[in-house]
């Protein structure tokens, strides 16, 4: 065979500088993420990179939440993501939050799931797909609540998870309305005695301001199970 006309040695060929620090943070970021398909997450990842986006990466790893079958594939942290990637949008189109999900390695049964129960087509209002994505994660609609907070909070990790009412009221009003089986006046008798509170805290609200009250969550999120 003959030789080529050129040979190369490993001083003639350009490494940008750039690469080594591309390749550690993509490594990094692979190994807080741990997505199910490495190639599948990694195009979404460079993708994401190249176009200036928020990348698919978790803040930090994360274990599997008690409440959450092994197999539902989305957790706190992916849902996270997919709130930071989604929600300057407010409504978004099927075909982008279908990328952004594939990107993550979600199943798409679960997307589905998700789409069918909300009623969503071609648009999606994104604060209802992440109230749905919260009922997947929580057993009561109280713990799907608990959920929305810990993911939209701009406390630090282990704060009070403090977000706006009005949040509060839209995620609460819109599941249990879905829900079907809860009163109007039972929701708005819960929102009520929440105000006093929130009151004292210049309009914020954190899971212990809620979560224990038990008689105000007797119906389970059924979202949570039916797209499961």
């Amino acid at each position: 065979m003959p030789l080529p006309d050129r040979m190369y040695c490993a001083q003639q060929i350009n490494i940008p500088p750039q690469l080594p620090d591309i390749l550690k943070n993509f490594t990094k970021a692979a190994i807080r993420t741990q997505p199910k398909d490495l190639l599948l997450w990694s195009a979404a990842y460079f993708r994401a990179l190249s176009e200036g986006e928020c990348l698919p990466v978790k803040d930090r790893l994360e274990m599997n939440v008690a409440t959450q079958k092994t197999d539902t594939g989305l957790t706190p942290g992916l849902l996270k993501i997919l709130n930071k990637q989604l929600s300057p949008m407010q409504t978004c189109r099927k075909e982008e939050v279908e990328k952004k999900w594939r990107g993550l390695c979600l199943p798409m049964d679960q997307f589905e799931a998700l789409l069918s129960l909300g009623g969503f087509s071609s648009d999606i209002d994104w604060m209802g797909f992440f109230a749905l994505g919260c009922s997947a994660l929580g057993g009561t609609l109280l713990s799907s609540l608990k959920f929305a907070c810990e993911i939209l909070t701009e406390d630090e990790e282990g704060g009070p998870a403090r977000i706006p009412f009005n949040t509060f009221v839209k995620l609460y009003t819109y599941l249990a309305q879905l829900d079907g089986d809860m009163p109007q006046d039972h929701i708005d008798n819960f929102l009520n005695s929440l105000q006093a509170q929130v009151e004292l805290q210049d309009g914020m609200i954190k899971p212990l301001d809620f979560i224990h009250q038990d008689d105000m969550d007797l119906t389970p999120a059924r979202a949570a199970s039916r797209a499961e």
